[in-house]
């Protein structure tokens, strides 16, 4: 019997075995069905030409294809398809080319000039085009210029001009005396047609004509005779008969630029390229005609600017001419051949260069690719396909064209069917120019045949924001397996056009759809995968995209007229895109030679700006403000003001006597801001003597001197000087006198020694004073003085002819100098006269020093400037200047790094203290110095310089994985160095996209006063970028280089046991699924081995135990009646009956008390927000402020997460209040974070002090081995709350929170609560699902002195919802799972996100709930888990 059992389950098991290798080959097959590509192209294309009128011309095309039906040929001229049905004239030849048999063209009618395009189609398969082509016909001869009459000297160059239409060049050619002509190395004809004889010779002379023939019918120029005249050897002007021209060619080609140049004696020429000279033995490089140069197989390298130089020992000419080369367009990568299934994103690539640059366009089945939302050009010249239909399928061309030509490559997409797999390997290419891939993406079969998932369960959008939507789902009711990957398909409302996004690993239920269109409708639904393939399609699901908040679009037509030299009217449109009521119009502008930019607001579309300055430059932008705020600005108009006549005279007019007769003038322009535009001359005023008369002399142009002579001798002249612009004359310098010599004076030789040179030492200077040379007739122009310690050659000084004495300064005490002295003219200098002198010794200080400055103030006028006032108690009232006194600004910092003073020195009452650092006190003090006397400093005057934004981001950012949580980072940082201010908060921005827009990252605010922010639920396996930008209140800082962190690839989560009486049955369709057994058959099969293993093992485990009952019991037997008989007196210390109970109260009280004696330290420096990371988790505050950082530096708060030192749940945030605000500007008692601490410059001991205090008793969650502990905690009234908008570690201990009241002690919802300030001091996070089970950790109560188990008295029924809280909350996500039937109905919940400070219109989203569980329940079975 036992063997006949054995035989019958060996055979079950090998049909089994049969049945899955069947339905696997049968699989195999299935998959392998993807036809290969067409093998299809161009074997020739049509080439450009030039056809003869009335004669034929030929446009070759030729296609090669494998399919059964040979290739169509049709031919478009100009872009549009040619019937030729019925055309007698032109017709497609058997191979595909266009033959015209009889080309027609006159000068009203061309139908056949024009740009031809031969198209190959194959019928059910597609089109490609060819490249363009030009047929260009040859016009009737016309002669532009004709051969005149000339003469030549022997020896010398002419040119014989013969210009036609540029087509007919090669047509035409040179007779002479009516024979041809042959030309030669002397002989050259020019691009252009004409003639050029070089080195002419008397056998040059003669009739000569240019004819064009070939052109279906000849003509010739008129006869022209050129005389040969003998060279007479007198020297002729050098002439360009011929200069070179801009001219652009093609790589490969030749170039000739033609330079002929006559003239006596004969020039040499040679040609320049750029500062190269060019040399004929390069090879490329030849000399025709005398001059013009030849160039062979032109390069890229050859574009540049050729010069020819003619130089002989008279003189020498030059012309120079741009020599462009032209690339054709040629592929770096071409289009490669695609498979791809529906609504999945392709992109054909296509790579070209060329010069000038190629333009690219696209053409699918012979008809133009037209860009839209589906079919876009990315990277330049790529082309993007966004979910694929099958009306794509087809051949797709990338067109390059350029002025030197055009090339066309083409590919072939080929869409498959769903269960068909996309091939792993590239199939054989097409042409051995064409590559081919398989676009990468889910789909295809793989795997043994079975049953595919259900439709997934509860698809909602969890995040709806302006450009992008998060979906999250639940697993389908049926999935099985195990490793289930998802897709998920939308599409724009109204277009059938459907995208694919997959998730990026198994079991993975969310995915975020990025680069929606604002405002938009889409439709969503997903299909989940297992090894078998894709499932059921879930119901469709329609979410509309927010609105972006519309501000106004540039206003056009920006105008700015200047009307007087001091006003301008500007002029505006109204924007095109005003997106509402323009309220206002801000008009900025800015003084070019200034740079600040000042504003004025508008009410209309025009205004007149006055008090500008004159022949100023000027900036102008405008930018509209609707009710969302100021719009985009217009480009910058810049515009002069007009001129004026100058508004000040001449600087620095001085007077030099030259002789008896003449006077030089010198002098400097009026300074800038005087000018009022340029300056076009100078008037010269004189007079003689005291008459009023005057004399005027006009100098042009910019001369700054004029020599009046005429003068009369010994005469005292007035002279004065005013600048002149084309509005006329400026003010005039003051009149300045001096008189005329009595007589010329000699200047043919050196002036004589000085009679007399007297020195009189100072402490630091010596006084030097002179008279002139005894010799008077001799002229002198100035002195020297020279000056050193112990010789006069360290330091030279040279001075005027008046002067008679001079100051030397500078000088040390108790030094020996030597000093010279020389008079000079313009021959020279003359014979030095020596002194010497010790200067006096340091003198003793006054002992009357002077008083300090008084009533020192600084007024802090900016971030970085400060102004210094004082008054000076040894002035008189009116506080006038009138000695030689000066006064020294001191001023430093409080920072104790740096202890460096700084000063400066004014002759004013005040002085601006620029290039200060921000949000800096500095303390300043004053002393007054007057010659040897100075005051000591003054009392001192503090000033802190204002805010202003960072000017450095945040550093030393770091991003590390928490321990034992993957999908948990914590990115930790510095201060900016240079905060300007004291940092009032921080913005996280964090992308997997490098490259995206400031607007799409995600953004977590945290408080001015942390270093270290916990962000959860991050993708595994996945980088992200991070970067962080700091915010005082003056605004935003920049943003820090982007720091990356890659995720680990697996989470291994610890075993999550199940709620007790909840478990999910046994699915036998999952476990026969993974066995990979197909059809009903094999299904039972397995099922009755399964039951007959086990009815076996569960009888042997019965019986051995039975019999191991037998003999324990027979043992004890054996042992108690052993031990009456020796203790027979005694009674049984372990009997049942005197044992007690535990005191359930007194031990759980025990046992709840020890962990309350020392509350666990919260960490005071960290913030958790445990949301999905593909989202910003803010709700706005001010709908008017823009997501962009840099346009929100005039708020001063956000709303964010209100708590600041603890982490928080997102399910607690949804049971306890709608929305959470974290202000960035609230200022703590005590500042943690200090860009500069102030301390005072007087006390540089001061310190602050700051203790650390204990943390506010706060209610907590206990955990004790549970790999999955409950988040559900007992709400707490408001008055149990504490502020949390203080750090821990700078909060002084609370006062002991009330006992809960009798309102705050319902159970917890269905939904799980966090504590309400956030504390979150287990190991809880959102990442982990919560598990709603009966077995629950023991519960500890917000207050201290309340019992642990008071709840067991009042047991309270459950709520649906927080009582305290009416508003609905945010989802939770990810979504719970729902392991039975609920016993609520759904609550309706909205989701709110948007870009930091932009309001988003919430959307609503369904959320199901799991059971409830009664909290008696509950706490009973903590209870039970203690004991």
């Amino acid at each position: 019997m036992a063997e006949r059992g054995a035989l019958w389950l060996l055979s079950l098991l090998w049909l089994t075995f049969l049945s899955t290798e069947t339905s696997a080959a049968k699989h195999v097959d299935k998959g392998s069905a993807a036809h290969p590509f067409s093998p299809f192209w161009l074997t020739v294309e049509p080439q450009d030409t030039l056809a003869i009128r009335g004669n034929s011309a030929l446009l070759n095309c030729s296609a090669h294809s494998d399919a059964a039906t040979p290739a169509r040929i049709e031919w478009k001229k100009d872009g549009t398809f040619m019937s030729l049905v019925s055309d007698e004239r032109r017709n497609i030849l058997p191979d595909g080319s266009l033959l015209f048999t009889h080309v027609v063209h006159s000068k009203h009618n061309k139908p056949d000039e024009g740009t031809y395009q031969c198209v190959a189609t194959i019928d059910n398969l597609g089109s490609i085009s060819s490249r363009t082509a030009r047929l260009s016909v040859a016009g009737m001869p016309r002669f532009v210029s004709q051969p005149s009459a000339a003469s030549v000297r022997l020896g010398d160059s002419q040119v014989m001009a013969c210009e036609v239409n540029s087509d007919l060049v090669p047509f035409t050619r040179w007779e002479k005396d009516r024979q041809p002509l042959e030309l030669s190395s002397r002989l050259v004809q020019l691009p252009s047609g004409a003639l050029v004889i070089s080195n002419a010779s008397e056998a040059d002379a003669g009739s000569y004509r240019c004819l064009v023939e070939n052109v279906g019918s000849s003509k010739s120029s008129d006869e022209a005779q050129l005389q040969t005249l003998p060279e007479t050897g007198e020297d002729r002007k050098l002439e360009l008969l011929v200069q070179p021209s801009p001219v652009a060619k093609v790589t490969g080609s030749s170039v000739l630029l033609p330079c002929v140049v006559a003239g006596f004696p004969a020039p040499h020429i040679h040609w320049m390229f750029g500062d190269k000279l060019l040399d004929e033995s390069e090879g490329r490089v030849e000399m025709l005609g005398g001059g013009s140069l030849q160039i062979y197989n032109l390069t890229e390298e050859d574009t540049g600017i050729y010069t020819c130089v003619a130089e002989n020992s008279n003189s020498s000419i030059e012309a120079q001419a741009q020599l462009t080369i032209q690339v054709p367009p040629q592929f770096v990568k071409r289009p490669a051949n695609i498979y791809a299934h529906e609504s999945m994103d392709i992109v054909f690539e296509c790579e070209v260069s060329g010069s000038p640059a190629p333009t690219v366009k696209w053409v699918k089945n012979g008809d133009a690719v037209i860009p839209s939302d589906y079919f876009k050009i990315i990277k330049e010249h790529n082309l993007q396909v966004l979910g694929l239909v099958k009306s794509d399928e087809g051949f797709y061309q990338c067109l390059a064209e350029n002025d030197a030509g055009n090339i066309q490559s083409s590919a072939q997409l080929i869409i498959l069917d769903h269960d068909v797999a996309l091939p792993s390997f590239p199939p054989p290419s097409l042409t051995p120019n064409t590559t081919d891939h398989v676009t990468p993406g889910s789909g295809g079969v793989a795997g043994p045949a079975g049953p595919t998932p259900s439709a997934p369960r509860d698809v909602v959008a969890s995040l709806v924001s302006t450009r992008f939507i998060k979906l999250t789902w639940r697993q389908p009711a049926e999935p099985h397996g195990d490793e289930l990957t998802y897709s998920v398909f939308y599409s724009q409302e109204g277009n059938s056009r459907e995208r694919v996004v997959n998730t990026s690993r198994p079991g993975e239920m969310q995915v975020t759809i990025q680069n929606l269109m604002p405002d938009s409708k889409y439709r969503f639904r997903v299909v989940a995968h297992n090894s078998n393939g894709p499932g059921e399609s879930s119901a469709a699901l329609r979410v509309a995209t927010q609105a972006e908040v519309q501000v106004p679009g540039p206003a056009p037509n920006l105008q700015a007229v200047s009307n007087t030299p001091t006003s301008m009217s500007l002029s505006w449109d109204k924007p095109l895109t005003g997106n509402g009521e323009i309220l206002t119009y801000k008009l900025y502008y800015t003084d070019k030679s200034v740079g600040t930019e000042q504003d004025v607001d508008i009410d209309g579309q025009s205004y007149t700006l006055t008090g500008l300055k004159k022949n100023t430059e000027y900036s102008f932008r405008v930018v509209a403000n609707n009710k969302h705020g100021p719009g985009v600005s217009t480009e910058d108009v810049t515009v002069r003001t007009l001129s004026d006549v100058p508004s000040a005279p001449p600087q620095n007019l001085t007077l030099e006597v030259q002789n008896s007769r003449s006077i030089m003038l010198r002098w400097q322009p009026p300074p800038l801001s005087g000018q009022n535009g340029e300056i076009t001359g100078y008037k010269i005023r004189y007079r003689k003597g005291s008459r009023r008369s005057e004399t005027a002399d006009t100098i042009g142009g910019t001369q700054l001197y004029k020599l009046i002579d005429g003068l009369e001798r010994g005469t005292e002249y007035s002279f004065r000087v005013s600048a002149m612009t084309v509005n006329g004359t400026g003010p005039a310098t003051e009149w300045i006198t001096v008189e005329t010599f009595e007589s010329d004076l000699d200047e043919s030789r050196v002036p004589d020694q000085p009679s007399s040179l007297h020195v009189r030492p100072l402490v630091n200077s010596i006084v030097v004073s002179w008279t002139p040379p005894e010799n008077q007739d001799i002229v002198v122009r100035g002195y020297s003085i020279g000056y050193g310690i112990g010789s006069p050659h360290a330091q030279t000084i040279k001075v005027d002819y008046k002067q008679r004495y001079y100051t030397i300064e500078n000088l040390d005490p108790s030094s020996h100098y030597v000093i010279t002295l020389k008079a000079f003219n313009n021959v020279g200098e003359g014979i030095p006269v020596y002194e010497s002198a010790i200067t006096r010794p340091q003198s003793v200080p006054d002992p009357t020093p002077m008083m300090p400055p008084v009533g020192v103030q600084a007024s802090v006028l900016s971030h970085d400037t400060i102004k210094v006032t004082w008054a000076d108690s040894s002035l008189p009232k009116s506080q006038k200047i009138t000695d030689n006194r000066y006064y020294t600004v001191r001023w430093k910092t409080n920072i104790p790094a740096n202890t460096k003073v700084k000063m400066a020195n004014t002759t004013s009452l005040n002085h601006m203290v620029t290039a200060l650092k921000p949000n800096t006190l500095y303390e300043f003090s004053v002393m007054v110095t007057k010659g040897r006397r100075t005051s000591t400093w003054s009392m001192t005057a503090q000033g802190t310089t204002f805010e202003t934004i960072p000017s450095s981001s945040p550093k030393d950012v770091t991003v590390v994985s928490k321990e034992n949580k993957p999908r948990t980072i914590i990115v930790n940082w510095q201060p900016p160095s240079e905060a300007n201010g004291k940092i009032t908060g921080y913005i996280i921005y964090y992308s997997t996209d490098v490259n995206a827009e400031v607007h799409d990252w995600v953004i977590e605010p945290v408080v001015g006063n942390r270093l270290t922010h916990q962000i959860q639920e991050l993708t595994l396996d996945t980088t992200y970028y991070f970067k962080i930008q700091a915010r005082n209140s003056k605004g935003m800082g920049p943003m820090s280089e982007a720091v990356h962190f890659r995720t680990p690839k697996t989470s291994n989560p610890p075993p999550k046991p199940g709620p007790p009486g909840n478990h999910n049955p046994v699915d036998t369709g999952t476990s026969v699924g993974k066995s990979g057994v197909g059809g009903s058959e094999s299904h039972i099969l397995v099922i009755v081995i399964i039951i007959s293993v086990g009815a076996f093992t569960i009888i042997v485990v019965v019986v051995g135990a039975f019999l191991c009952t037998r003999r324990t019991t027979s043992h004890q037997k054996k042992k108690r009646a052993a031990s009456k008989s020796s203790n027979g007196s005694h009674k049984y210390k372990g009997n049942s009956k005197d044992l007690k109970p535990p005191d359930l109260w007194i031990h759980h009280e025990r046992l709840e008390l020890k962990p309350m004696d020392k509350s666990p330290e919260p960490n005071p420096v960290m913030t958790e927000t445990p949301i999905p990371r593909t989202s910003q988790d803010i709700t706005p505050a001010d709908s008017g402020l823009e997501s962009n950082p840099h346009l929100q530096q005039r708020r001063n708060s956000y709303r964010g997460h209100e708590s600041e030192d603890s982490m928080s749940t997102l399910a607690g945030r949804r049971g306890m209040r709608p929305k959470m605000m974290m202000p960035f500007d609230a200022q703590p008692p005590q500042p943690v974070i200090s860009a500069h601490p102030i301390h005072s410059l007087d006390n540089h001991h001061h310190h602050y002090h700051m203790g650390s205090l204990a943390s506010p008793t706060r209610s907590y969650l206990y955990h004790q081995g549970h790999p999955r502990p409950h988040a559900c905690a007992s709400p707490i009234s408001h008055l149990d709350r504490v502020d949390s908008s203080e750090s821990v570690r700078n909060t002084p201990s609370s006062e002991p929170l009330p006992p809960a009241t009798a309102s705050s002690q319902a159970s917890c919802p269905s939904e799980i609560l966090a504590d309400p300030e956030g504390s979150y001091h287990g190991s809880t996070t959102a990442e982990e699902e919560p598990s709603y089970s009966s077995n629950l950790p023991p519960h500890r109560s917000a207050h201290p002195h309340a019992h642990p188990l008071k709840s067991f008295a009042v047991p309270v029924i459950p709520a649906s919802s927080h009582p305290s809280y009416e508003s609905p909350a945010l989802p939770s996500t990810p979504l719970l799972a729902q392991t039975g039937p609920p016993t609520h109905p759904h609550v309706v919940k909205t989701a709110s996100i948007g870009t930091l400070g932009r309001t988003r219109t919430p959307m609503a989203v369904t959320v199901p709930n799991a059971p409830d569980v009664p909290e008696t329940s509950k706490m009973l079975e903590d209870v039970d888990n203690f004991l």
